[in-house]
């Protein structure tokens, strides 16, 4: 296991400025996912970790060594990549045990170490077959068991479930959580998934255009998001983002959406007659007098609860509750935000 620091790196591929000043510290055994959406450049920044891109500017470090000018096989990393990268020709016991043969390990110390990752991600049964004879999931696992016999100091993963179906990617990422958690190997995982970063890492590191936008721990970035595009980018369904201006009345504040439609919010953050965009989490309202008068467009019960689509003085409004409510498309209900975050609309900073 090792410490991974990231200093200022840069990227430029030709005149595009992929990568601009990143500075992320990796603790000793984390899992640390970079997230954001297509072309942020965390992939290119995972390439870089692993030394399958030159690195522009800056430093990376695995342990106390920098690592810019080492070869990949030099930087005693294992990468698990999105495609699998098996070879079809090669057992699965002999896909697992590649790395090992050829750095002359003998037969004996590869079957050792094949059969201790095998029997983790439950491959003890498939070790004669070959990868075509597998499912998605099963291959990979083998991918996962290759990088596992290596014993390296770090793990990196390039969205290593965006190739499997709904279902079966909710499964691998609880396994992939249980495997972190036995083997406590320092891992970077790689997804434009914000559900699989939440539910996975430790800490996330938000991207954006080349930039980091936020780190912190899951429920941090969701509770306390640093500005739009985290708070954006971060929950499923998004935040919902209202353009108004704050009022202070008898009886508290509120963000005056338009002329008679005020929505309260308990957010003293900003100053009496301030042009702010409100954000308030779809699951963060409820139904209630006091609240904002909202008209019914869609109802999507899921069982487990309902989904609203509605409009809030022209603009669409999402809302999900959890208790059962017989709400019909046209109606008009009282929306009431438990909870709201305020933003400056020039920087984008919350307030």
């Amino acid at each position: 296991m090792a410490v991974v620091t990231i200093k200022s790196v840069e990227k430029y591929f030709g005149s595009a400025h992929i990568v601009r000043g990143v500075s992320v510290d990796i603790a000793d055994g984390e899992f640390c996912v970079l997230v954001g959406p297509s072309g942020c450049g965390k992939t290119t920044l995972l390439r870089m970790i692993a030394g399958l891109e030159e690195i522009t500017g800056g430093a990376i470090e695995i342990g106390s060594r920098v690592v810019n000018n080492l070869p990949p096989k030099d930087r005693d990393i294992a990468m698990v990549f999105q495609s699998y990268a098996l070879y079809p020709h090669m057992t699965v016991f002999d896909n697992m045990a590649f790395s090992m043969k050829l750095a002359g390990e003998s037969r004996e110390r590869m079957r050792e170490r094949v059969d201790v990752a095998a029997k983790i991600l439950g491959l003890k049964d498939y070790l004669e077959r070959y990868p075509r004879q597998l499912s998605g999931g099963q291959r990979q696992r083998v991918a996962m068991g290759r990088a596992i016999v290596r014993n390296p100091k770090v793990f990196l993963f390039d969205e290593p479930l965006s190739n499997l179906d709904a279902k079966l990617r909710v499964s691998m990422r609880t396994e992939l959580k249980a495997i972190h958690q036995r083997l406590k190997t320092t891992s970077i995982y790689v997804t434009h998934d914000q559900i699989e970063a939440m539910t996975m890492a430790d800490r996330i590191v938000v991207m954006n255009l080349g930039k980091v936008e936020q780190i912190g721990t899951p429920l941090d970035l969701y509770d306390s998001p640093s500005n739009l595009f985290v708070a954006g980018f971060i929950g499923s369904p998004a935040m919902n983002f209202l353009r108004g201006t704050v009022r202070r009345n008898g009886v508290g504040m509120v963000v005056s959406l338009a002329p008679g439609l005020d929505l309260p919010t308990k957010n003293a953050a900003a100053r009496d007659g301030q042009e702010v965009i409100v954000g308030v989490r779809p699951e963060h309202f409820t139904v209630r007098g006091g609240g904002v008068s909202a008209e019914v467009v869609v109802v999507e019960p899921t069982g487990a609860d309902t989904q609203i689509a509605c409009t809030v003085g022209g603009s669409e409004v999402m809302a999900i509750f959890r208790e059962r409510h017989e709400f019909k498309p046209g109606q008009t209900i009282g929306l009431y935000p438990e909870l709201t975050h305020l933003f400056d609309p020039a920087s984008g900073a919350r307030l």
